[in-house]
């Protein structure tokens, strides 16, 4: 159906002269204007139904939206009017006008921040909390778990025998003829004893001991902790799963760098770093001049053990540098994984209290630039050694650059751009010289690895083939990364794989067999284990929910010469 003309809908009765075109203008404006002024208001179901509920129709006036508008609103309905006087009313009124201008949150609108700072809301709280906790634990999935009895894990080696060219046993030559004769006498014997015969072979053996220790971290719910998260998350159910992955990633750290004491026949605390020296030198490159520094610098540094701890403190030297930075150097101890420094300022020696932590370096030398620290970890917490434990074994990374060691190379400079993955080469080459060795793997930081794989994009490019695959028909997909070196030596690939734990500067090469028959050797690397990882829940003697785990064992390398080291690796 058609819609009636503008002059139908504004005009008259039809009797009535016909309006002008100003006049329906006019009358619309009129419309429109009263439209627009007529009472709004938002309707919610719940309105709805309590309107009929109550027996009212639906008011569209603006309701009140503060504390004074819904009082003035009430005193003006038809109940209150009825049934005060007129005198009561206008009481009423001036005391609440009154009220106000000595209170304003009577005027204050209702928002998500008032009356209540908070607002008057629901929380969406999402239960339960989100793990964000990494778990990683690459050498405890991969070492195979044996196990133990006793106090200790002892075996005895062979380590050469004539021809092997191991263990310090010198060749003999073979040859005889007829008239050759060797005396196998024992020694002291009345009568010697000869035969034609070759000449008898020697042999070189050692035992070995590898003590066990008893490990164990524990974990604490209060009752009003457990109860109070009812409804959100079972607190004693996290408190145990965090419990057994701490002590798994505890143990993964202690795989990878844990150091014994030498009285449990381990290879024993790290010394402190000798010939410390510090060289004021003008800034190069990104580096940023020291800031704040009119006097002294003064410098303590100590041998880096990785996660666990620190040597004790060197002696104090110092260097008064103007806007320039500061090469920190020093002779690190076989098995450090670096340095730490500590530093300060000061006309004099303002002591350890003083002297701040500013940071480590996986090398010899560490540079001082930009704001010294002021405040931080100081050097008189450093009161003793923390590099090795009573309670605790060498772990792969101590044994890879212990005595034992097959080869330890400490670089003090970056990866070779030149000839990319020469120091592994050079390990090969050792390796095999010495025992025949022929690793597996070899283990870096992330770091590292990125610098090895920069290295080998940044050399020449017919070292390396780089291959772009065209992903469908949008876009192609580019990078590279080093994932198998190969051994030059034996032709075998040697996997390159990142340690999520491993500290920057160093890496290992290790072999998880080896290619000898029957060297009686099934695993290099083994756990071997008392009590494998058990979790204990405490009885309850308070108000608390207590638990514990515990293991008791070892770890185990039965060939060290067949693995290599390569350390101090200088960010890039």
């Amino acid at each position: 159906m058609a819609l009636p003309r503008a002059e139908v809908l504004f005009g008259d009765s039809p009797e009535a002269p016909a309006l002008s075109k100003a006049e329906v203008s006019q009358r619309f404006d009129e419309l429109m204007t009263s439209v627009d002024t007529a009472p709004t208001r938002t309707l919610g179901p719940a309105d709805v139904v309590q309107a009929f509920t109550e027996g009212r129709g639906i008011s569209f006036e603006q309701q009140p939206t503060n504390a004074y508008g819904a009082l003035t609103k009430a005193l003006g309905s038809m109940d209150i009017v009825k049934g005060l006087s007129p005198e009561s009313l206008a009481s009423i009124t001036g005391a609440l006008d009154e009220l106000k201008a000595q209170q304003p949150d009577l005027v204050k609108d209702i928002t998500s921040s008032s009356p209540v700072a908070g607002g008057l809301v629901a929380f969406d709280l999402e239960a339960p909390a989100k793990m964000l906790t990494p778990r990683p634990t690459p050498l405890r999935n991969r070492i195979p778990r044996k196990k133990g009895i006793g106090l200790s894990h002892r075996f005895k080696v062979i380590s050469g025998f004539s021809g092997t060219g191991t263990g310090g046993v010198g060749n003999i030559h073979p040859g005889i003829q007829d008239t050759t004769q060797n005396n196998f006498a024992p020694s002291g014997a009345s009568n010697s004893l000869y035969y034609a015969r070759g000449p008898k072979i020697s042999y070189a053996g050692y035992d070995k001991t590898v003590a066990y220790s008893q490990f164990s971290v524990s974990d604490q719910v209060t009752w009003s902790a457990q109860y109070a998260g009812q409804g959100y998350q079972d607190i004693r159910q996290l408190s145990r799963t965090s419990l057994m992955y701490s002590s798994m990633l505890l143990e993964e750290r202690m795989l990878l760098m844990g150091r014994g004491t030498s009285g449990n026949g381990f290879l024993g605390a790290l010394g402190a770093p000798t010939g410390l020296t510090v060289t004021a030198r003008a800034a190069a490159g990104s580096e940023t001049a020291l800031t704040g520094v009119s006097t002294n610098i003064y410098v303590k540094v100590t041998s880096d053990a990785g996660d666990f701890g620190q040597s004790v403190l060197t002696a104090a030297v110092n260097v008064a540098p103007s806007t320039q930075v500061v090469d920190v150097t020093c002779v690190l101890p076989a098995g450090a994984t670096g340095m730490r420094v500590y530093v300060s300022t000061g006309s004099s020696d303002p002591g350890d209290a003083a002297r701040w932590y500013a940071g480590r370096s996986g090398t010899n030398k560490f540079t001082l630039q930009g704001a010294l620290p002021t405040s931080g970890v100081a050097a008189s917490t450093v009161t003793a050694d923390t590099t090795a434990y009573a309670a605790g074994y060498d772990g792969i990374l101590p044994i890879c650059t212990g005595s034992d060691s097959g080869y330890v190379n400490r670089l003090n400079t970056t990866l070779s751009t030149a000839n990319p993955g020469m120091e592994w080469q050079n390990a090969f080459v050792s390796l095999y010289n010495s025992v025949k060795a022929d690793p597996d793997r070899t283990l870096l930081n992330g770091a590292d690895r990125k610098q090895l794989s920069d290295a080998l994009k940044g050399s020449a490019s017919s070292n390396y083939r780089m291959t772009i695959t065209q992903d469908q028909l949008t876009g192609v997909t580019i990078g590279d990364v080093v994932n198998t070196i190969i051994n030059e030596v034996t032709g075998k690939g040697v996997a390159v794989e990142v340690h999520p734990w491993m500290p920057q500067g160093s890496s290992v090469i290790l072999s998880d067999s080896l290619p000898i028959p029957d060297s009686e050797v099934s695993d290099v690397w083994s756990v071997f284990n008392v009590q494998d990882l058990m979790g204990i829940d405490w009885p309850v003697n308070q108000f608390a929910f207590e638990s514990s785990s515990y293991w008791f064992g070892t770890l185990v390398c039965y060939a060290p010469a067949w693995n290599a080291a390569i350390t101090g690796i200088q960010s890039a």
